[in-house]
């Protein structure tokens, strides 16, 4: 989660499911962002529509062991807004929550909008025993603002934080391999060190990573280790399956 939008949310909880399952985990991925749902379309699967039957919503499966559910997929028209209030908000979440179908899963990844709104309030308040939120940031004073509201609703509402995620952190220089500093850095070691959480990962601004989304490639990008984020999400995946497998 994070206070601000465009910060990568959503890359990052696309590549984390997409991470353990190459590790050999069962998991499932909720879009939870209901106004602007982007998990379809990073997956190149934006024409599927989930089956129902008598159990329930049936999960959109990208691999036998990545299975994907979004309000993106139960819409008629892709254009459409939707104009929901909260209580309307929260029941299609509880919904998505209870009705579909996923099976015996290691891990559920839930993505979420930004801000500290309705969607990640009634998640709170439905998944009591939820094991923790990564917190995505970009190195700008903006961003950071925003992730210390972040990490205040999550102690308020008794929510683990695994740590945060140091996204846009830099640029690697094509040509001579050296990191350029894009934005003023510092900001997201202050905030780990004023509440004492890591930081699980430092990603650099990667034009592959759009080029990925854009296309739909995800999964198949995650099998190669050919650029500075890739190595450094890796580690990140081994770094929150640690985590969560101590809990």
């Amino acid at each position: 989660m994070s206070g601000k939008g465009g910060v990568g949310k959503s890359t990052v909880a696309a590549n984390l499911a997409s991470g353990l399952v190459m590790h050999g985990y069962r998991v499932g991925l909720l879009d939870c962002d209901i106004h602007g749902p982007t998990i379809p379309t990073i997956f190149g699967m934006e024409s599927m529509k989930p089956e129902v039957s008598e159990e329930g919503i049936m999960p959109v499966e990208v691999l036998p062991n990545l299975l994907l559910m979004s309000i993106g997929f139960l819409l008629e028209d892709k254009d459409s807004p939707i104009i929901w209030r909260g209580p309307l908000k929260m029941g299609i979440i509880e919904k998505l929550l209870e009705d579909v179908v996923w099976g015996a899963l290691d891990f559920l990844i839930i993505d979420l909008p930004p801000g500290t709104g309705d969607e990640p309030l009634s998640l709170a308040l439905l998944i009591p025993d939820i094991d923790g939120s990564v917190l995505v940031t970009t190195p700008q004073d903006v961003a950071l603002v925003s992730v210390r509201k972040s990490i205040g609703f999550s102690k308020e509402l008794n929510v683990p934080i695994i740590g945060i995620v140091d996204n846009m952190h830099g640029l690697i220089c094509p040509h001579c391999g050296k990191p350029i500093e894009v934005f003023k850095n510092g900001g997201v070691e202050k905030a780990s060190k004023d509440f004492n959480i890591p930081i699980l990962a430092r990603l650099p601004i990667e034009p592959k990573v759009a080029e990925m989304e854009d296309k739909g490639t995800v999964v198949q990008e995650m099998l190669k280790h050919d650029t500075e984020w890739q190595k450094n999400f890796e580690n990140f995946v081994i770094a929150v399956e640690k985590i969560l497998l101590e809990k």
